[in-house]
Parts: C-alpha cells; sequence; structure tokens
C-alpha cells in the first residue's frame, strides 16, 4: 500500500480508543477516517479529537467507507472476536485489535479460522513497547545467561469506571487474569522464548468493588492474585497482581534471575494519577546485576514527554502505531500474532480455571492450539 496516509478505521473509542486516538495523531503518515461509537458521549469526545473523521451507525457502516485502510478494534473485550469475524465477512482489511483477543474458553477455536480470512492480524499488546520494557527484553538473556526465573509484578489502582460498567464482571471481561494479567502472560512468553505448559494460581477479591451494585449484582472480578506458570523450557515464572496499591512509587516490575546475574525493570503507573505535591513523577528504572564481579548499574530509562502525555501506557502505544502503520505499508511484519494473543488468553483463562478451583492447570490437556493460531 503506498498511501500517502494510512486511514483508520475506529470501533470502540472509550477510554483505550482515545489513548489511540491521541497516538495516530502524532504518526506523520496516519489518520483517522470514522469512528463507529454507540456511546453519545463518548462519540462526541473521539470526533472532536479527531477533524474530518466520520461517524459511522454500525461495523458495517464503517467498512462501508472507501477511505479506511485498516481497523482499530477497541470495544469492550467481549466484542473483540465477533467483530474480527465480521470485518473478515464482509471485507477484510488489515486489523489492530485490543487484548483479549477473546474471553471465553468456547470461543478459543474460533481463532482457527481467522488466519487465512484477513491479510494482516495483529494483536495490541501495549506492555511490550514501553522502553523500560522493551530494553529489559532486549537485554535480558545477555544480563542473566539464561532465564531460570521470570517475576513479574503489578500493583495499581482498581479498575476504572468504563461505559457502561462491562468491565465490572467475568462475562465479560473474561476475567481479571485474561482483562488485565494477559499483556503480562504474553511478556512472559515473549521473554522466555517458550510455550506454557502448566499454571497455577491463588487469587481473590478482597478489597474492591464489593459494596457496588449493577442490575442487584455485584462485581465479581479479582482484584489480587499469585500465578505461577511453568514453561517448557523448563524456566518458571510468576505473576503478583494487586489492585489496590495505587500509593506505590512503581507500577510494574519486572526481574529475571539466571546462571550469570540478574536484570530488573521498574515502571511507573499513569501519570497523571501520579499525587502533584511529591514533584515530578518517577523515571523508569533498568537495573543490571551481575554474579561475577557483583555490582548493580541502575539505568534511567525516561520516556519522551510527548508521549507520556499522549496516554496511560508509557508512551508504548505509540511505538505499537507506527510498527503496525509498516506493516500495513508492507515495510514490516506482525510482530504480535494471533498465536500470541491466543497464548495470552489461555495463559489467563487457565489461571482463572486454576484459582477457582483450587488445582494445577495443564494447558495441553484442557487447550488444543488452533492450526492457524501460529500464522
Amino acid at each position: 500500500m503506498n498511501r500517502s496516509s494510512i486511514a483508520y478505521g475506529i470501533i470502540g473509542c472509550g477510554m483505550m480508543g482515545q489513548e489511540h486516538i491521541r497516538n495516530i495523531a502524532l504518526l506523520p503518515d496516519a489518520q483517522v477516517a470514522a469512528i463507529f461509537e454507540p456511546d453519545p458521549g463518548m462519540l462526541t469526545a473521539s470526533l472532536a479529537m479527531t477533524p474530518g473523521a466520520r461517524a459511522a451507525a454500525s461495523v458495517a457502516d464503517l467498512l462501508a467507507i472507501d477511505e479506511v485502510d485498516c481497523v482499530l478494534i477497541a470495544s469492550p473485550n467481549h466484542c473483540h472476536l465477533a467483530q474480527l469475524e465480521e470485518i473478515a465477512a464482509r471485507r477484510p482489511l488489515p486489523v489492530l485489535v485490543e487484548k483479549p483477543l477473546f474471553t471465553d474458553a468456547a470461543d478459543a477455536k474460533r481463532i482457527e479460522t481467522l488466519g487465512g480470512r484477513l491479510p494482516l492480524v495483529w494483536v495490541a499488546m501495549e506492555y511490550r513497547y514501553m522502553p523500560p520494557v522493551a530494553a529489559f527484553v532486549e537485554q535480558a538473556e545477555a544480563a542473566t545467561g539464561g532465564i531460570r526465573m521470570l517475576t513479574i509484578s503489578e500493583h495499581r489502582f482498581p479498575f476504572l469506571t468504563k461505559v457502561g460498567d462491562w468491565n465490572r464482571f467475568n462475562r465479560n471481561t473474561g476475567g481479571t487474569f485474561v482483562e488485565k494479567c494477559c499483556h503480562f502472560f504474553d511478556l512472559m512468553r515473549l521473554i522466555l522464548k517458550s510455550d506454557p505448559v502448566r499454571v497455577m494460581a491463588s487469587a481473590g477479591q478482597a478489597i474492591n468493588h464489593l459494596d457496588e451494585r449493577y442490575g442487584g449484582e455485584t462485581p465479581d472480578i479479582l482484584d489480587h492474585g499469585y500465578v505461577l506458570v511453568d514453561f517448557a523450557s523448563g524456566a518458571r515464572a510468576m505473576l503478583e497482581l494487586c489492585m489496590f496499591a495505587e500509593g506505590s512509587r512503581y507500577q510494574e516490575e519486572l526481574r529475571a534471575v539466571g546462571g550469570s546475574g540478574k536484570i530488573e525493570c521498574r515502571v511507573p503507573g499513569p501519570g497523571r494519577f501520579w499525587p502533584a505535591h511529591l514533584g515530578a513523577a518517577p523515571v523508569p528504572e533498568l537495573i543490571v546485576s551481575p554474579r561475577n564481579p557483583p555490582g548493580p548499574r541502575l539505568v534511567e530509562t525516561p520516556v519522551d514527554p510527548q508521549l507520556l502525555a499522549a496516554g496511560d501506557h508509557n508512551g508504548s502505544t505509540y511505538f505499537e502505531h507506527a510498527c503496525f502503520v509498516a506493516a500495513v505499508r508492507g515495510q514490516g511484519s506482525v510482530e504480535v500474532t494471533l498465536q500470541d494473543g491466543w497464548w495470552a488468553v489461555v495463559t489467563g483463562l487457565a489461571a482463572q480455571q486454576s484459582a477457582r478451583e483450587g488445582r494445577a492447570v495443564e494447558l495441553a490437556s484442557e487447550f488444543a492450539v488452533p492450526t492457524s493460531a501460529s500464522q
């Protein structure tokens, strides 16, 4: 594709969709041509951010707009798979689809048909593209001499309010370990270069949303937990999640250890949540600690302030779109595939199941990898 500017059609312009809009606006060779957003308030806000974009009344209406070159799906989780299938059926275009790829184990096999029906599918895994995390991924193997243990912790704020409060129930999100944590299971697999084989989790809902009611229902989403993941390579990984720890200096911390040493990464949360009375927000850090000779080395890895202002993910959404647009133009490859998206969701679903049933979940015996998910 040789158009001077790639035109997006966006499905879903809530909080995350509007972050995508702000970052697309920073690209020199992309623009938003059309938006489908059923909530009037969110639609009005999004159109104000995208001069010249047209409002579409449905997915079908959006796909009928000739100017649209590619599609971004940023709708509620439980809508993603059906919208991918509609795009494939009506007008197969390159798609950047927000995580998670799907939310129900019964739908996992539907991914099998998508690989050959869409020209390009990129699963949005923003955490890969945070500059400090990308530096960690790049240096981890050399710093550790081969990772044997990987730990990811996220200590953050509770789930935010979304349109229709869709994110308060497992049936819409896939569960906290799918909705919030598929990013981290994706990172584990990327960093360890191996597939998970066994998942063990302990989790619960201790603090958040217990006093809320929606149609007489109390939210059922987890707010804290631990997940252990065994990988085919023999490496082990652990996730520690706490969603009532927004007072922390750093939101995400990654640690990898091997025979030669240790590497750590510390990433602050969104700058808009940092208390103004504490001064400047923390700067991400990368720490390398060799065993011999011992001596930790700390390197600050600041992120461009313009990118920080464009969203809540440390500039990653911008880098993700830059790579996606290159792939749409045929100048780069898909970096986060259907297979990657499938594994991230399945690991999260297994964690939900393990926490619910109090047992280890063997992935090979409970989830069959779709053949086309490897494409």
